[in-house]
């Protein structure tokens, strides 16, 4: 997307023609979301710019509990994640932790080449590094470069999923509330999510394949936006107009 010479100034300027629509569009929107927040999503993805998740999700401000860090790394022993991980489960009590990766991802292709990426980076991408080992003869088998990085992105969901679901705080709302953890990869080029049927649909052996739109109105669970609603079941989700 192209902006003007000062992209700053037109964001400022963006701003302020967004928030006069929404206002419009609902003036309690904005004096209702300064009273608090109460998400059912946390949301576990990447920095990359091309995946902002109320966007792709069709939600509203309010809607979503984020963190994002390069290559959506859930690593057991980084306090950031941890705490946005306990903060979001055991005090906003979210009914749905989504871990996302995506494709096109870069933290994928750096820890499949074998060339540094420099300073501190290197150190932050040794988990992907480590999956790639441990799945060294399948990746190598893939021999098309984009299929290659793709399935390195899943199987860095895959290991995030592994240790979301070994987070003392995650456990405990599973057993106590019936929380539910979800794995899932965001296609750049369709803009589509898709279920990748980890975490708690896992565990109930649910198959990883999309709710039919038709079956969206049974779904035991609805996450409700302006413009429209993410449903989650237990074999997957679905987005319907509002």
């Amino acid at each position: 997307m192209g902006f003007p010479e000062d992209s700053f100034a037109y964001a400022l300027s963006s701003n302020q023609v967004w928030a006069g629509y929404k206002a419009h569009q609902n003036p309690d929107f904005f004096p209702r979301l300064a009273q608090g927040q109460s998400p059912e999503i946390l949301w576990l993805g990447c920095s990359d710019s091309r995946c902002p998740e109320t966007t792709i999700l069709g939600l509203q401000p309010g809607d979503v509990f984020v963190h994002r860090n390069i290559a959506n790394i859930i690593s057991p022993t980084d306090i950031n994640t941890s705490a946005v991980i306990e903060y979001a489960v055991g005090q906003l009590k979210v009914k749905h932790v989504v871990l996302c990766g995506h494709s096109a991802c870069g933290g994928a292709a750096a820890a499949l080449s074998d060339a540094r990426v420099g300073g501190v980076l290197d150190t932050w991408l040794a988990p992907l590094k480590a999956i790639r080992a441990a799945h060294k003869d399948e990746l190598e088998a893939i021999r098309d470069d984009k299929a290659r990085a793709l399935r390195m992105a899943e199987l860095n969901v895959e290991a995030g999923i592994k240790v979301l679901m070994a987070n003392m705080t995650v456990i405990e709302a599973m057993r106590d509330r019936g929380l539910q953890v979800h794995g899932t990869l965001f296609d750049v080029g369709s803009g589509r999510v898709r279920n990748l049927g980890l975490g708690t649909a896992k565990r109930s052996g649910a198959k990883a394949v999309p709710v039919p739109a038709s079956e969206g109105v049974k779904a035991t669970e609805i996450i409700r936006g302006n413009h429209g609603m993410l449903v989650f079941k237990n074999n997957g989700s679905s987005m319907q107009a509002g």
